[in-house]
């Protein structure tokens, strides 16, 4: 039976890390909704085409396109073991219409991994993030800094921050955030799905508890 694995994290828990770890260990596709889009609109196909008209008019496009898109990329040959879905589904709406699609083949959802990290890490770990306009190394001024504060190792570029990286807009990426999924976070703990994850921890020990909750869910 195929596996299918929703990934859930907030912005700076780590979570595009964790899903090529979880992704190339257990021989998964690894669906970013961000690549799909990027993907059909680049190509032009008819459902990028459709997205683009959506967008053009700055409205939200439609999940039924979506849906489309997330159906379309399943039935690619680097599926056939399963996938794991990173910022697909966000609401319980999108949800359930991927457990009806996937119902099509008599698969369904196996485990949804949530990666836990509390508001004041978030704020401190996206924050304090610095980049290098030349070379596009990222810094973090706690975790990772620059040999000279404010100077690339690599290149000598002066490092800038982007605007999402700033506090302000951090809290407003986290606030969206919360609004946007903690609804779905309670519809796959009512399904049974939802394995809670400590984010603090070191990655290599996020990683291996994802895998092992993931595993139970198998057995």
């Amino acid at each position: 039976m195929k596996r299918y694995i929703v990934l859930l994290g907030p912005p700076g828990a780590g979570k595009g890390t964790q899903a090529q770890v979880i992704a190339q260990t257990l021989n998964l596709a690894h669906i970013s909704s961000g690549e799909i889009f990027r993907e059909n609109l680049k190509n032009q196909t008819e459902l990028g085409k459709l997205a683009r008209t959506y967008m053009d008019r700055g409205v939200l496009v439609p999940d039924d396109v979506t849906i489309a898109m997330i159906e379309a990329r399943l039935r690619k040959a680097d599926c056939d073991e399963g996938a794991l879905l990173d910022g697909f589904p966000r609401t319980p709406v999108q949800a359930k219409a991927l457990d009806q699609l996937l119902e099509k083949t008599n698969d369904r959802i196996s485990c949804v991994p949530y990666i836990n990290v509390p508001e004041e890490t978030l704020i401190e770990r996206l924050s304090g993030r610095w980049t290098c306009p030349v070379c596009g190394y990222v810094y973090h001024e706690k975790n990772n800094p620059p040999a000279n504060p404010g100077v690339c190792d690599k290149d000598q570029g002066v490092l800038q921050q982007r605007e999402d990286d700033k506090a302000e807009t951090v809290q407003k990426r986290i606030d969206v955030y919360w609004q946007q999924t903690s609804p779905l976070i309670d519809y796959y703990r009512k399904m049974g799905l939802l394995v809670e994850v400590d984010g603090k921890r070191s990655i290599d020990e996020v990683s291996q508890q994802l895998l092992e909750e993931i595993n139970k869910k198998a057995d």
